[in-house]
């Protein structure tokens, strides 16, 4: 496996929360890290910018001061998501943040950028770029990443089409770094079976909006709890990039989710609606296909202890068959 080294002895599971547009926030963060889980949150979360540098402070000194309370069962570290697409105008000042707190793992997405992994190892950083192929896949370490992650079929957000099986299947066939998957992953069972198809860690989002932490609205978070796989919508209307969302959310805004038209991929924008009046993330709640396994809205914690309960349980289970 190849788990990066600041990773080693830092995780109850190998699981990386992935950065939640809107709703991952500092509490959040800090409640996944101090459980045993890589918590991120997009930069772009923080607005204004100097609210940013707020976020920082905020999670490197409280991770220090519970490492220090705790030298035998130390915090994971924390990552920052970076959208290094030409589109974000706050890309510079906000990597200038993350050299000043030495943020430990970046995610970037929605394009490689040499420039930006540089800035990063020059820290000692580390850098996880995303990708829903095997061409950004080879694109993305070919230009400095540390790691990837492999957004399958299913992921909430912004997500691939392809099977997590063909995708990891890929990848494997010559990248021997660390490897995330991303993907209808909601329980410990599905970690071990994203190790087993090869992956080093699983990276889930949609579980954590279910989370007390979460800044999410109560009724989006019950809806998560109330609803399945079959209930997500696979669609470019809201931002002209593909990606996951809650059907019931659509119909809400008036939309019917069996009869959505296409938006234009040229204009992508991650706040707005696209054509429609409404608000991608805000108004339409995206989640990925392994909702199923949300039973109830609970605390960071509990859901992180749930995942390693199930995770253990697996192994051994396929130890002593």
């Amino acid at each position: 496996m190849a788990i990066p080294e600041i990773l080693k002895g830092r995780l109850s599971v190998p699981v990386v929360a992935s950065p939640l547009f809107i709703i991952s926030n500092p509490d959040l963060v800090i409640a996944q890290c101090k459980a045993g889980i890589v918590g991120s949150f997009p930069s772009l979360n923080a607005r204004p910018l100097a609210m940013l540098d707020e976020w920082l402070e905020k999670i490197t000194s409280e991770l220090a001061a519970y490492d220090k309370a705790n030298p035998d069962k130390p915090s994971a570290p924390f990552a920052v998501n970076q959208i290094v697409h030409r589109s974000n105008d706050r890309l510079d000042e906000d990597i200038a943040l993350c050299e000043k707190y030495k943020v430990p793992i970046i995610i970037t997405s929605l394009g490689a950028r040499e420039d930006v992994n540089d800035r990063i190892h020059s820290y000692g950083g580390i850098v996880l770029h995303d990708i829903i192929d095997n061409h950004f896949a080879k694109k993305a370490v070919a230009k400095g990443a540390d790691g990837l992650i492999a957004v399958a079929a299913g992921a909430g957000g912004h997500a691939g089409s392809l099977s997590p099986f063909a995708l990891v299947q890929e990848i494997r066939e010559w990248f021997d770094g660390p490897l995330l998957l991303s993907g209808s992953i909601a329980n410990g069972n599905a970690v071990l079976a994203a190790l087993a198809m090869g992956a080093d860690l699983a990276y889930i989002g949609s579980a954590f909006i279910a989370t007390k932490e979460a800044n999410a609205d109560l009724g989006y978070k019950q809806a998560l709890v109330d609803y399945a796989a079959a209930d997500i919508v696979y669609t470019n209307l809201f931002t002209g990039v593909h990606g996951n969302y809650l059907g019931p959310s659509i119909e809400a805004a008036g939309l019917d989710p069996a009869d959505l038209p296409k938006s234009d991929p040229s204009k992508m924008n991650f706040g707005s609606g696209g054509n429609t009046k409404t608000k991608a993330w805000k108004d339409i709640w995206g989640c990925g296909q392994g909702i199923g396994a949300l039973k109830a809205v609970v605390s960071t914690e509990e859901l992180v202890s749930r995942l390693v309960d199930e995770y253990e349980t697996s192994r051994l289970r396929l130890t002593a068959a």
